[in-house]
């Protein structure tokens, strides 16, 4: 998880100037109607982050695996990026972030291969050190939409 973590601290640390770069205009633009702009992107990071950081935890002590979902665009919506303010936006997904680190950081190895659900329609668990690099390559995939080309990751 170590690996895990310091490439979290390592994305988030450069993206995060990386981001505070973009023009508001630009940040706050949408591509179409119906596609999120840059700032929705990253609050959709930040809410795949909460989701996360509770299967993190909730994953290492409950009975059985926990079944935690969310609707991305329900979450996005209702937290309302689209009319948040950048710097806001941008210190929640840095601190979010490194709440998954301390978590991970702090987590037993023993609990790496404890599971959780995470899709309504896969009724196969994965383990925490699965979900720990799908985070990461998720993290990825989206910053890319925020910054072309950034990383060279295939993510479904």
């Amino acid at each position: 998880m170590k690996n895990t973590t310091n490439e979290i601290q390592k994305i988030v640390g450069d993206y995060a100037r990386k981001i505070d770069e973009i023009p508001d205009s630009e940040f706050h633009a949408k591509p179409l109607p119906h596609k999120w702009s840059k700032i929705e992107v990253l609050g959709h990071l930040i809410d795949s982050a909460e989701n996360n950081l509770r299967r993190f935890i909730c994953g290492q002590y409950e009975s059985g695996p926990p079944f935690i979902i969310y609707d991305q665009d329900f979450w996005v919506r209702s937290n309302d990026y689209a009319h948040g303010e950048k710097k806001d936006i941008l210190l929640h997904w840095k601190l979010v972030n490194d709440r998954i680190c301390a978590v991970l950081d702090t987590m037993p190895q023993s609990h790496y291969t404890k599971s959780c659900r995470t899709s309504r329609s896969s009724t196969t668990p994965v383990t925490l050190e699965w979900l720990a690099g799908d985070y990461v390559k998720h993290m990825k995939h989206h910053l890319n939409q925020i910054i072309a080309g950034s990383f060279d990751v295939v993510y479904p």
